[in-house]
């Protein structure tokens, strides 16, 4: 059921999850989307460009935790902007998987248009992975 606008409160969490990435999950996104750059699955050719290891895609991660917000809304379409910037690499471990945590707060309210600004902090390891991540939601 997609939340009432009238319901909604600034600082008010909307959704939490966490989200497991491992090597096997990168080589399926790999193929989805085309990127085959060896610093997502090759941990030589990582740490010899001077990364920790093999990294998530930095698109894996953004469209991972904006998952949160379509899921909150109850309908991607709602969802009509979503902008971030890359803060640092997501290292997927070997065996095992990263855990990327995302929290998502109300940060804004226009009730002229009835849209939520939604802020996410998105971390791994305790560090902030995506900085500035806020998607805009248009709502009933």
């Amino acid at each position: 059921m997609a939340p009432a606008f009238e319901e909604l409160a600034v600082g008010q969490e909307v959704g939490r999850r966490e989200l497991a990435v491992d090597r096997s999950r990168l080589v399926r996104y790999a193929g989805a989307s085309g990127d085959f750059n060896p610093i997502h699955w090759n941990e030589r050719f990582a740490t010899e460009v001077g990364l920790p290891g093999v990294i998530a895609h930095g698109m894996w991660t953004m469209g991972a935790a904006v998952g949160v917000v379509s899921d909150w809304a109850g309908d991607p379409g709602a969802v009509f902007d979503y902008q971030t910037r890359f803060a640092r690499p997501v290292p997927v471990p070997d065996p095992g998987a990263a855990a990327v945590e995302v929290v998502a707060v109300v940060g804004a309210l226009d009730a002229d248009t009835r849209t939520a600004r939604i802020d996410l902090t998105v971390t791994a390891a305790g560090a902030r992975v995506l900085a500035k991540c806020q998607a805009l939601v248009r709502l009933s």
